[in-house]
């Protein structure tokens, strides 16, 4: 089976990550029991989801992780031209579909090749680690790692497939998703003094989370390596109130931290709290029932920092020829890895511009470049 061949029939599993992976899992299953390969499951809590990973090759110590997860996000609202979950060849180069990119053309890149390693006699193991719900804060990939740690012999590397034009990138940010809830209390609006506003106290907040950005610039934490050279704060989405006549009691905003490799989240998460209990103190002195409470809608993704990876860089750049490398904004299962000592870096075909868009596409040529990587990693590994 080609690697578009094997493209085919995964962008066919709409795994989407409020659904479930499991069909595609089972394909996979039965696939690397065709061709002898060991294989185990890491599911979710209740079961409706699961990672996988595989081993070919020997069961030692060394060799390297090739890491990518199964969901994609929603078509909802897009206006694609073709069905999103079948493969579409137009004939212009491109190979159109959800996750044809992110990133189930690194997936299926391997698994082609899947064959051609189980007939290589590897003096190191190749892993492949297939998560769920990536999409969605980086859920399912933790208990996968910490299963490979314990059951396994410690790998060397892990490189992780999002789409970089097949070029290595060695850093990105952290990211964390939050919800803040601004409580204040109700009153008519001709009667100003009897209440608090949430919907003004929360804009307030809001200009500050902006004001963080501004702050962190002038302090100079900058890293050039980044398109967005320092560590983002952004509100997504906000809701709150009930009529126009009204003072609202409570609104609800939306917002993510994306922070560089060498800022800590709890520090710049800090600087918004600390002016939240500012403005608590004031919305109390007038409503002791007012509050701002703030959670994590999902544990922090860890930023991946250029550190500890010469080894598997190396191998990289040996496998693709001399190029440099890069850093990318946003946030992906390599911190997760490189968290646990696993020097890990990113390289994968196909393009992040193209990601989550409607008409998603991998370029055939990128395809092929995946293949070519795939089949020169194999040697390698046979070669030592």
């Amino acid at each position: 089976m080609t690697a578009a061949e094997m493209l085919e029939r995964l962008v066919g599993f709409a795994t989407v990550s409020r659904d479930s992976n499991l069909d595609l899992i089972a394909f996979v299953e039965g696939y690397l029991d065709e061709h002898g390969v060991d294989h185990w499951r890491v599911e979710s809590d209740d079961g409706s989801k699961a990672n996988l990973l595989a081993r070919i090759g020997p069961d030692v110590a060394g060799g390297v992780v090739l890491s990518g997860h199964t969901d994609v996000v929603p078509v909802d609202g897009q206006p694609w031209s073709t069905d999103p979950f079948t493969l579409n060849d137009k004939g212009d180069g491109k190979l159109y579909g959800r996750g044809t990119c992110d990133m189930k053309g690194f997936i299926a890149c391997a698994l082609a090749e899947l064959p051609k390693w189980v007939n290589l006699e590897l003096s190191a193991p190749l892993y492949l680690a297939l998560s769920y719900d990536e999409e969605v804060g980086c859920i399912g990939a933790p208990r996968m790692i910490e299963r490979l740690m314990a059951d396994h012999p410690r790998p060397a590397a892990v490189i992780v497939g999002e789409p970089t034009m097949m070029q290595p990138v060695v850093a990105h940010k952290g990211a964390t998703n939050l919800r803040t809830t601004v409580t204040g209390r109700a009153s008519h609006s001709s009667q100003v003094d009897q209440g608090v506003s949430a919907i003004h106290v929360a804009a307030r907040l809001v200009t500050k989370i902006e004001d963080v950005m501004a702050e962190l610039r002038a302090e100079g934490r900058i890293d050039e390596a980044f398109n967005v050279a320092h560590s983002s704060l952004h509100v997504g989405k906000i809701a709150g109130g009930t009529a126009i006549n009204i003072m609202a009691r409570e609104c609800t905003f939306e917002w993510e931290i994306r922070h560089l490799p060498k800022d800590r989240f709890e520090d710049l998460i800090a600087r918004v709290n600390d002016y939240a209990a500012e403005l608590e103190v004031e919305m109390q002195r007038r409503a002791p029932e007012a509050g701002i409470v703030t959670e994590a809608l999902n544990v922090t993704v860890p930023a991946l920092a250029d550190d500890n990876n010469a080894e598997v860089l190396g191998l990289c750049r040996e496998l693709l020829g001399e190029q440099p490398s890069g850093a990318v904004a946003y946030a992906t299962e390599a911190g997760q890895f490189q968290r646990v000592g696993l020097p890990t870096v990113i390289c994968g075909p196909g393009s992040i511009r193209q990601a989550h868009q409607p008409d998603e596409y991998i370029e055939i040529e990128q395809l092929a470049a995946g293949t070519r990587f795939m089949q020169a990693l194999g040697r390698r590994l046979a070669s030592r």
